[in-house]
């Protein structure tokens, strides 16, 4: 039906309901972010009904602001609210998707980007005018969500499903090869691997000095003698022929120069040696990503953080979305002329490539 406008109405009614949607999904994103942040979700899974009260004195937490936190969660279905008793209770059914003990299925942990990069919507409009980037000092936190997320792709599957990605590798990893993780943020990654395989040695470039600082503290911390870490730009690695193993955990797309940074991996390796590269599984065509289960977050996160990152550093700006037509033209260009691409069942946002040099 079409008003004297000539504008389909019911179409036009659908749309007003969705975007009151996205304002109400956008608000329960945050408190979603903040009951990761405080807690709040892991403590309710673990203790039964409770009034507002008892659960910001399990919690540790002021009674105002949960309760707060708790209407908006309540209205939002997400936890059940009993009028008579005045106790709040989080169905097991969400807890299995909503707390660090339900890792790798923690969504709330990705509820952090929302309002990460709403601190620097400033800046992002600003380059829309003027073009340029936001630098990554301007996301303090943003390495630590990182390792987070790392936490649940790559940390909790890195040795048992992972690896083994690569005929042979686990058991050439407990005789003793040389490893480089470019990119390494905290470190999570190689600490893993340096303690799983300790006959290996393994290295850790990350331009980050807070990052590798961190890496540096937990390779101590877990007593680690065949790690270490360097702040460096992986774009001016220098190596010939150096690593058994080079890996790379959703990284490359964020370089300024990736090209260069992929030339730079493949020279490092040695003959018959491989390069595994977590990234974004998605298209380099816009229309294929109509399906895609995260896909305006992940164009969100390209736009206010991959992609305006790389830009500011004079770079390519690939973006979060460069997608696997694309990688794999870049591989090949690098010299990887052999790249198999696989998909994990507790990973359905990566594609991992496992590319051997020749």
């Amino acid at each position: 039906m079409t008003n004297n406008n000539g504008i389909n109405q019911q179409k036009a009614e659908a749309f007003a309901k969705r975007m009151m949607g996205v304002l109400n999904e956008g608000a329960l994103a945050l408190m979603s972010s903040i009951g990761h942040r405080t807690g709040l979700f892991d403590t309710m899974s673990v203790i039964p009904p409770a009034t507002s009260g008892q659960i910001a004195e399990a919690a540790g937490l002021q009674e105002r602001y949960v309760r707060e936190w708790l209407g908006a969660m309540v209205v939002s279905r997400v936890v059940e609210f009993d009028p008579e008793t005045k106790t709040y209770c989080l169905p097991e059914e969400h807890a299995a998707f909503l707390t660090r003990a339900a890792t790798p299925d923690n969504l709330a942990m990705f509820t952090q980007y929302i309002p990460l990069l709403g601190t620097i919507e400033d800046d992002i409009v600003d380059c829309f005018h003027k073009g340029g980037g936001v630098p990554y000092s301007k996301f303090p936190r943003f390495q630590e969500v990182m390792a987070e997320d790392s936490g649940q792709t790559v940390a909790a599957a890195l040795v048992e499903s992972i690896l083994p990605l690569v005929p042979g590798l686990v058991e050439k990893l407990q005789v003793g090869l040389d490893v480089l993780d470019v990119g390494c943020g905290q470190g999570r990654a190689v600490n893993l691997m340096g303690r799983a395989f300790p006959n290996s040695r393994f290295t850790g470039y990350d331009f980050s000095e807070a990052g590798v600082a961190a890496a540096r503290a937990e390779a101590e911390q877990m007593g680690l003698t065949n790690v270490r870490f360097e702040a460096k730009d992986v774009a001016t690695i220098k190596a010939v022929e150096q690593y058994d193993l080079i890996t790379a955990f959703d990284v490359i797309h964020d370089q300024a120069h990736p090209d260069r940074v992929l030339a730079n991996i493949y020279a490092a390796l040695k003959p018959d040696s491989t390069f595994l590269m977590q990234d974004i599984a998605s298209s380099s065509h816009v229309h294929k990503n109509m399906d895609l289960p995260l896909g305006p977050l992940l164009y969100t996160v390209s736009t206010m953080h991959c992609m305006t990152v790389s830009l500011a550093q004079n770079g390519q700006g690939l973006g979060t979305m460069w997608g696997r037509e694309k990688a794999l033209e870049m591989l090949a260009e690098a010299g990887f002329t052999e790249v198999d691409v696989h998909q994990l069942p507790h990973d359905f946002q990566n594609d991992y490539y496992v590319s051997t040099k020749q």
